[in-house]
């Protein structure tokens, strides 16, 4: 036998229910509903956030603060100067204005996509899952179908057969939302045949509830982390697949992304002819906006993985422990009281 005393302290592992109880024993009221659906405020999801937020700001309001970005100048590949902050391109347009309508234009591709492509696989994965049986069978036979065709080729092929001139903004977004969420569905799937199984959801079908309404009230709520996580992937790849598609030509032709920029440096030469001015904003904004989203969702999968969410906790209490130890010593060496007397009043403190 071994003399292993088991610590009152929850584990790395252990679950949210545990928690919940370790708070009540310690008098310390849980954190609401809502606020366990919400990532904890971090200095890397403030990052991420207010990259979003000016990237958003910039290409929400950016074009009504420009000039016209196809007005063409006789002052082609001219440097950053006072009048125009960011050059001009071959044609003497200003790169200034292109960004702040390629910055919009982009970012309603993101959120079509992400909006598109989260439907899609909330329907083929929640509702098949629930359903079960037969229609379960089905969506899974038909989202492993789109899981294992390759998806860039897809995409190219696709882009390929549009005619130019009906290569819009929605036809894009529409293809690479076709493209993107066999993956999301099969995540969505395992979730939903995990929440389909416990007792508040048999009670709710018991009660004669429809499944709808099951659905919608039950199951969804507890999925809205892991569907948060899905749209702003979902968002970062059709960004980046949209800026791949219109760099090799087979972008939305009557529409200015961020990806045509890039298109028209290159066909520019402006690599070449060392106009930096003109491709390192675009791509610049592109990567920014993805670590911005990148760091948002490393910070939703505090909610979707309850080991992160307890070690965080558990982190939280070692600093607390760590600043509680340093006060106690100062305050025994001002009083000069023995600090194994305010030992237990320390646990406490600690445990909370």
């Amino acid at each position: 036998m071994t003399n292993l005393k088991p610590t009152s302290e929850p584990s790395v592992a252990d679950s949210a229910e545990l928690l919940a109880e370790t708070s009540v024993e310690t008098g310390r009221k849980p954190r609401a509903g809502w606020r366990m659906l919400v990532p904890t405020m971090t200095p890397w999801l403030a990052i991420g956030l207010g990259l979003i937020a000016a990237i958003t700001l910039f290409g929400l309001i950016g074009p009504l603060f420009v000039g016209d970005p196809r007005t063409i100048r006789d002052m082609g590949l001219t440097p950053p100067s006072g009048e125009f902050w960011l050059g001009t391109t071959q044609t003497g347009q200003d790169v200034l204005a292109q960004l702040a309508y390629a910055t919009r234009g982009s970012l309603q591709i993101g959120v079509i996509v992400g909006l598109l492509a989260t439907a899609l696989s909330a329907f083929f994965g929640i509702y098949g899952a629930y359903r079960g049986r037969v229609v379960d069978e089905g969506f899974s036979l038909f989202t492993n179908v789109f899981l294992v065709i390759p998806g860039l080729p897809l995409v190219i092929v696709i882009s390929g057969f549009v005619p130019a001139e009906s290569r819009g903004l929605w036809t894009i977004a529409i293809v690479l939302a076709v493209t993107s969420w066999a993956g999301s569905a099969r995540v969505l799937r395992a979730q939903t045949l995990s929440v389909r199984n416990r007792d508040y959801v048999a009670a709710s079908q018991v009660s004669g509830e429809r499944p709808w309404r099951v659905i919608v009230v039950e199951i969804l709520p507890n999925l809205l982390p892991v569907i948060a996580s899905q749209f702003v992937f979902a968002v970062i790849s059709a960004i980046l697949g949209e800026a791949g598609l219109s760099f090799i030509g087979l972008g939305a032709s009557n529409s200015s992304t961020l990806g045509t920029m890039l298109f028209y440096a290159q066909n520019g030469f402006a690599l070449s002819l060392g106009a930096w001015w003109w491709f390192v904003p675009p791509g610049l904004i592109i990567a920014l906006f993805g670590m911005g989203l990148s760091l948002v969702n490393f910070s939703i999968d505090e909610i979707i993985n309850p080991k992160l969410k307890n070690l965080r906790l558990h982190r939280k209490r070692a600093r607390r422990a760590a600043r509680l130890e340093r006060e106690l010593a100062q305050a025994s060496r001002r009083n000069g009281v023995p600090s194994q007397q305010a030992k237990p009043n320390q646990d406490k403190e600690i445990a909370r």
